[in-house]
């Protein structure tokens, strides 16, 4: 997906924020009815009667006539593909969306007909938004081919995009046969095996001094005040700031290693678990919360799922995981584990064979490891005899 910074003129902008009104509230009437379905009732409507509401709903109310009926009527699709997707055990399940954080629509059609994209200089481009007219974009790559759909949002800084949906060509595979190991981590975001450690890029010292000082004004601000408003929208561009710059290094990271080697390791991680809050309830209250926030903070910002999900986009079937067991217990030259060989967050040190190096990196070599043997064990015997292999830790492969 495609995503250029969208450029409304002050008009524009109210008619694109009545068009994100609308499509957020037709989804939440759509989540309303299914949340009221019960065992024995009958089932909720599905996209056909919700249409039908709809075209009913719009004669009887002027404010949602004065909209566009491609808007609301797309939203109702999305709610139905959205339903469809957690059915299918591959999503959750649709939830309310909020003013001011869940902002934006969908148009979708053939190119040239439904919407219309034009050029109208070097870095400045237009596209047709019904009921709005022509937006300009700032036109920083050219537009996929074949995309047949976009999305407007605005995000919590103010930024409006407009993103083209198409589906990118794979990264070919170099065709070296090399392979790669990666250990994602928190203070070194991803180690390779070949020994090259990755950060992701966050705030500077001064940007988190000030982001800081925002808060605790925020805290202090009366709700419903414009300090608080103005606070919270000065935060929310360090956020978006900080948000920018992993998501380019994600990028960034995730081509280079997709042109570089062909097969490319990464642990089977349960990222959603890993991140749960350790709060508890009233009854049975976690401990060391405030710990395990920094440390939550810590893995989402070093972009662990998206890292893994670029990778598997960019080279589809190039991609192992392998199960993370022991892998930063495990000397990668002789193959004891020993959880006292790890002396530090930095420091592996085999109390084994005495191998000393990066823990991180000792780490994404095991990684590589064992996906090597899964590799091989899939592909089977290379001259068809028999193959003796010693038992290995369960591996997890796409």
């Amino acid at each position: 997906m495609s995503r250029f910074r969208l450029q409304p003129t002050p008009a524009q902008e109210a008619a694109l924020l009545e068009h994100c009104a609308h499509a957020r509230f037709v989804w939440n009437l759509a989540v309303e009815q299914h949340a009221h379905w019960r065992l024995g009732r009958a089932g909720a409507p599905g996209y056909g009667e919700q249409s039908r509401q709809l075209t009913e709903a719009r004669a009887a109310f002027p404010w949602l006539r004065a909209g566009s009926q491609t808007v609301q009527q797309q939203a109702l699709r999305d709610f139905a593909q959205a339903m469809a997707n957690f059915f299918n055990g591959t999503h959750d399940r649709p939830t309310w969306r909020k003013a001011g954080r869940h902002e934006g629509f969908r148009i979708v059609g053939t190119r040239g007909r439904h919407w219309e994209a034009r050029r109208v200089s070097r870095q400045v481009g237009e596209v047709r938004i019904p009921k709005v007219g022509w937006v300009r974009f700032r036109w920083s790559r050219p537009i996929p081919e074949g995309a047949k759909s976009f999305r407007v949002t605005r995000d919590r800084a103010g930024r409006w995009h407009v993103a083209f949906a198409a589906l990118p060509a794979p990264i070919p595979a170099p065709g070296t046969g090399e392979m790669v190991g990666v250990d994602r981590g928190v203070a070194v975001s991803a180690a390779l095996s070949t020994g090259e450690l990755l950060t992701a890029p966050g705030l500077t010292t001064s940007e988190q001094v000030r982001l800081r000082r925002l808060q605790r004004r925020l805290a202090r601000a009366r709700r419903g005040s414009n300090r608080r408003a103005k606070a919270k929208t000065q935060i929310a561009r360090l956020k978006a700031r900080e948000s920018d710059r992993r998501r380019d290094w994600v990028e960034k990271t995730s081509t280079c290693l997709a042109r570089r080697f062909d097969v490319i390791a990464v642990e089977e991680l349960n990222i959603r678990g890993m991140t749960r809050s350790a709060r508890g309830t009233v009854e049975a209250p976690g401990r060391n919360v405030r710990a395990k926030a920094g440390l939550n903070r810590g893995i989402l910002g070093s972009g662990w799922g998206r890292l893994a999900e670029r990778l598997e986009h960019k080279a589809p079937g190039r991609v192992v995981k392998v199960n993370p067991a022991y892998t930063s217990q495990r000397c990668s030259a002789c193959g004891t584990v020993d959880r006292n060989s790890r002396e530090s967050q930095a420091l592996f040190r085999c109390r084994s064979c005495g191998v000393a190096g990066h823990a991180d990196v000792n780490a994404a070599r095991n990684i590589k490891l064992a996906a090597g043997r899964a590799v091989s064990a899939r592909e089977g015997p290379r001259d068809g005899g028999p193959v003796h292999r010693e038992p290995q830790p369960v591996l997890l492969s796409v």
